[in-house]
């Protein structure tokens, strides 16, 4: 090749690499990217991988109305694969290198006490859409679930309660990490308070992915003979499956030992054989048997979107409170960027506070102003043998959140913010 066709060719080449670049660039530059980081893989892939999926769907819904200030929205998807380190790189990868505005995502807590310290050091996002401990505020973190005085407060009331049982001993069963461990330092301040003995009380933690329940419910039976005894658990991920099997090969039913679960759902039960499983509990701020229009257009919309997209038994999926949560979330989020005209951080943030959305649970939940959690309205749920929850108690309307919990000590302070 002549030195002028050299040049001709490399002149053309580099001419040809500006414009592509030009053109991602354009291309970006019409979007909004927004990160999605749930467990696509291991232990808590049972529970996580509908809250990916959902959120893509509420992307879908918001791209055809328009999108955001005029600009679609461009999801992306990272696996963090149950790796609670791993959750950090993902997030800075979505953060540093993927530009994105905002990001959806985290179940467990140690899972979000991961990636903290990401979005405070690069000041973006997180909405996160799980029901969680407390004892914690962000700057950078929206709750869009509940916090203890929104599910396990309320649910152990019940159970002391006439209509629920009438409880006097309690079992805490939970999965060995922050959430079930600082859930039941409240509880057992809480029943403390209540004037509940030590002794009535016992404490079982079992590894992520623990799956041999059968000595842990012979032992919930003995401990049940000394006096009216319901089991609190917060057992998470796929680890839910062989304890409710146990459950039901021991014959424990829910008139000897009522279990009230505070991570278990519509998606969990789907696994399992749930007509031993009657008349247990869960507690919630929605379940997909809530009647109302706004929760009958949000399941159909789910089914229908399952089936287009054909979802792994597409046919069969329910829907559940976190997808709920991540749903509602990704609305907020919307709304605020919209009112702040920008997706800069602080001012999504300030624009945040007082934003309102009428959620499938057929209330109209707010953020709150000051603590960014939902006032959100409070359900226990009773199993049927389909699967589903049949609402047997709930709160007249949304309840505001209270991150710092008053059973511990030093939190007075902290509450009046």
């Amino acid at each position: 090749m002549s030195r002028r066709n050299l040049l001709k060719a490399t002149a053309a080449g580099a001419l040809a690499l500006m414009a592509s670049s030009w053109m991602q660039n354009a291309l970006a530059a019409d979007t909004i990217k927004v990160g999605i980081l749930h467990s696509l893989s291991g232990t808590m892939a049972i529970s996580e991988t509908s809250l990916k999926d959902v959120a893509l769907m509420t992307i879908e819904e918001i791209n055809a109305k328009g999108g955001v200030m005029g600009k679609m929205l461009e999801p992306v998807i990272v696996d963090p694969a149950s790796n609670w380190p791993l959750f950090a790189e993902k997030a800075r990868q979505l953060v540093s290198q993927d530009k994105v505005a905002v990001v959806f995502g985290c179940w467990t807590s140690v899972s979000r006490k991961s990636v903290l310290p990401v979005f405070k050091e690069l000041n973006s996002l997180l909405f996160y859409p799980v029901q969680y401990e407390g004892e914690e505020l962000e700057k950078n973190v929206f709750y869009t679930g509940a916090a203890p005085n929104q599910q396990a407060i309320p649910a152990t009331e019940y159970l002391m309660s006439k209509e629920g049982g009438g409880a006097k001993r309690f079992v805490l069963l939970g999965t060995d990490y922050v959430y079930p461990r600082t859930t039941n330092k409240i509880l057992r301040a809480f029943l403390k308070s209540k004037g509940v003995k030590d002794s009535d009380i016992d404490e079982v933690y079992t590894p992520f992915g623990h799956s041999d329940y059968q000595t842990i419910v012979a032992n919930i039976k003995k401990f049940s003979a000394g006096g009216k005894t319901a089991v609190i658990s917060t057992i998470n991920g796929d680890s839910n499956v062989p304890f409710y099997k146990e459950l039901g090969n021991a014959g424990l039913k829910a008139t000897d030992v009522p279990v009230v679960a505070f991570s278990v759902g519509e998606e969990e039960l789907r696994g399992v054989d749930t007509k031993p499983l009657v008349g247990h509990l869960a507690a919630w701020n929605y379940f997909q048997s809530v009647k109302n229009p706004v929760n009958t257009a949000f399941i159909k919309q789910w089914k229908e979107y399952a089936v287009a997209k054909k979802l792994p038994n597409a046919n069969t999926v329910v829907t559940n409170d976190p997808m709920e949560a991540t749903y509602v979330g990704i609305h907020m989020w919307k709304q605020a960027v919209e009112k702040a005209k920008s997706t800069d951080t602080d001012k999504v943030i300030a624009a945040m506070g007082g934003q309102t959305f009428k959620a499938p649970s057929g209330y109209e939940l707010t953020m709150d102003k000051t603590n960014h959690h939902l006032h959100k309205p409070v359900m226990i749920g009773e199993i049927k043998g389909d699967g589903q929850f049949s609402v047997v108690w709930k709160t007249k309307g949304p309840i505001r959140a209270q991150p710092w919990s008053p059973y511990i000590e030093g939190n007075e302070a902290k509450q009046k913010m």
